[in-house]
């Protein structure tokens, strides 16, 4: 099960036009921002990754709004863990529990997914804050991340398995936050 002190969140790729083409992309937003907001409640590190954004654009603005005072590592792979400034700051952070949000979930969460399986983490996917312009793409990835030994959660069950109390003021936040 997750533990405050084991995860870090990774954000992945959130970013342009492509990032408005995404599947219920209002509802993944949404998830995002909740699972971004937990997170901080919870102290739990975040990565926050663009792939290419003078190709692509920038992380779009409700995300990046969510995390004031960081800036995303930029990678030109599809997986974040082919960039060597994530897997620094990764093995700076020193947690073994990686919760993974973004897009699109089968190509560049797939492909982090795997890469972080490989290097020995323990992976969590929000699949409620994933998506893929294709349901179908999402559904298939998820299928294939779980073969692989990804965990399958929700933003809500990831951030109260990490809060594990029904009490005290972070139960309270989480409560405004997914409510």
């Amino acid at each position: 099960m997750l533990k405050a002190k084991d995860a870090v969140l990774v954000v992945v790729d959130i970013q342009g036009k492509l990032a408005t083409l995404m599947d219920r992309k209002e509802e993944f937003y949404e998830n995002v921002v909740r699972i971004i907001k937990g997170a901080r409640v919870l102290e739990i590190p975040i990565i926050w990754n663009e792939q290419l954004p003078d190709k692509l654009g920038p992380t779009i603005d409700k995300i990046k709004s969510a995390l004031p005072g960081q800036s995303p590592l930029i990678k030109r792979t599809f997986s974040c863990c082919g960039n060597p400034d994530f897997m620094s700051e990764l093995k700076a952070i020193g947690r073994g529990q990686v919760i993974l949000a973004g897009m699109e979930t089968h190509v560049c969460v797939y492909q982090t997914a795997l890469d972080l399986l490989d290097d020995g983490h323990a992976v969590y996917i929000a699949a409620d804050a994933v998506s893929s312009r294709s349901a179908e793409n999402k559904r298939i990835a998820l299928d294939a991340m779980r073969d692989a030994g990804v965990k399958i959660t929700s933003v809500e069950m990831a951030l109260f398995a990490v809060l594990r109390v029904a009490e005290g003021n972070r139960f309270r936040e989480l409560l405004k936050i997914v409510k």
